[in-house]
């Protein structure tokens, strides 16, 4: 068990088995891998990077990789034992995708891994299924956009629901596009506190400590990290900033919060949003933030305080009318509803594997009914603010007109007439945001849409 133990703590493959094995039960891949990471500060920043490419992207391209390693298998791919499958995924990954790291290396490493974890009855499995990848790259033939479901399937490593659903929303080229968008690592996307300090001292800041960086297009107070980790800039403040993609801080700017307004997060956890607004007000709004959960409440709470950001918090379940305030309490109400994440797979990879088709319609009974119990605590002339990182219409488009056929005292509020004229783009023609990573700044994909409460 020490022998195991010390091989996980010490070797970027032997985190990444370790992480991928844990993911593979239900945890997630941030919280797992930086679980592992933190309780080994002394690990070298290669080795961290290893581990963190080969976790991230081998969970974005899994379906990729059981392509290919299906030319080679001498049986199904879903028939072999767990640990051999992620052990060949991992081998696979290497051979294929990281080319600094010489072929033979990638397979011997595979193999006394395996080895070093007590699994020597499939060191033979490992090598001659790698060592053949290596010899007849010609077995692997990939379907192309002729057929276009499985090349999305396979070569663009989809899920075949959702391929199919894109393929059917957005068309080949835009469904491809998207795809191969969502494949990529994402940027390291900063929102500059402005409560401390302006972007222009915050890049300078950046700069100073030997990163390089640019200012966001649309968000004015975004900040993307081109070159250079933020763990090697150890002495910049995290007061300052706070990781958050840039269609995520669109959404605070849409609220169009005024000092002495009256705010309400109902889904409020991690916090960055609800931060974000108690920045743009210049903490001169009167900010409540509700979560469903005390421990995220206690995340959120956190920053807060790092950022200097006056914000209330209450633990509250959404799926039920809210009695902690009056009806009408407030005249900016946001709710950014939990959602399937489709528009964050690259962020999120795991979620590319567990998303099913019921899991959209599921969540979408659910947004319904936050946003209707949401709706009642919104003042006459109030603003309702709905957003979430999803593709799918039945959680976006769908909701909003779901809503408004219910709640006639809402009209839906055409967001482009309050935003500036470089935003544009960024909206449908019912004047709701809907980014998408392939055609807006690498954003990610985000959907919002206002609701005005009639006088």
């Amino acid at each position: 068990m020490a022998k195991k133990k010390q091989v996980q703590l010490s070797d970027a493959r032997a985190i990444a088995y370790d992480v991928l094995v844990r993911v593979d039960q239900g945890a997630y891949s941030d919280l797992a891998l930086d679980g592992v990471l933190s309780a080994v500060p002394e690990l070298d920043v290669r080795e961290r990077s290893l581990a963190t490419e080969l976790v991230y992207g081998l969970l974005r391209r899994r379906g990729n990789v059981d392509f290919i390693l299906a030319a080679y298998s001498r049986q199904p791919i879903a028939k072999l034992e767990t640990q051999a499958l992620w052990l060949l995924r991992l081998g696979a990954y290497q051979l294929i995708y990281l080319d600094k790291i010489p072929q033979h290396a990638a397979v011997h490493s595979t193999v006394e891994l395996a080895r070093q974890l007590g699994l020597e009855r499939i060191t033979g499995l490992l090598n001659g299924t790698l060592r053949t990848m290596m010899r007849e790259p010609q077995r692997v033939k990939w379907p192309t956009q002729d057929v276009p479901l499985d090349w999305l399937t396979y070569k663009m490593s989809l899920p075949r629901w959702l391929a199919q659903r894109w393929l059917h929303e957005f068309g080949v080229e835009q469904a491809g596009l998207l795809a191969e968008t969502l494949l990529q690592v994402p940027p390291t996307t900063l929102r500059v506190n402005t409560l401390k300090c302006s972007r222009d001292e915050f890049i300078a800041q950046l700069e100073a400590a030997g990163l390089e960086a640019r200012p966001t297009h649309y968000a004015p107070e975004g900040v993307i990290v081109e070159r250079g980790q933020l763990r090697a800039a150890p002495d910049l403040d995290p007061e300052l900033y706070q990781m958050q993609d840039e269609a995520s801080m669109l959404i605070a700017h849409l609220l169009q919060t005024q000092p002495g307004d009256k705010v309400l997060d109902v889904c409020a956890a991690p916090g960055g949003k609800t931060t974000h607004v108690a920045a743009l007000t210049q903490n001169k709004a009167e900010i409540w933030a509700l979560d469903l959960h005390e421990k995220r409440l206690g995340l959120l709470q956190g920053s807060a305080e790092r950022l200097g950001a006056v914000i209330k918090t209450k633990q509250w379940d959404m799926t039920q009318p809210c009695t902690l305030f009056p009806a009408g309490s407030f005249n900016r109400v946001l709710v950014d509803a939990p959602c399937s994440g489709l528009g964050v797979l690259r962020r999120n990879p795991e979620a590319r594997w567990r998303r099913t088709e019921d899991d959209v319609v599921r969540l979408a009974k659910l947004q319904k009914k936050l946003l209707a119990n949401a709706a009642q605590l919104v003042a006459p002339g109030g603003l309702l603010v709905y957003s979430l990182c999803t593709t799918a219409a039945e959680e976006s488009v769908a909701v909003i007109a779901d809503f408004l056929k219910h709640y006639p005292d809402f009209s839906h509020e055409d967001l482009r007439l309050r935003v500036p004229q470089r935003w544009q783009e960024l909206f449908n023609a019912q004047g709701q945001l809907v980014t998408f990573t392939h055609r807006h700044d690498n954003m990610d994909c985000f959907f919002a849409a206002a609701l005005r409460r009639r006088v």
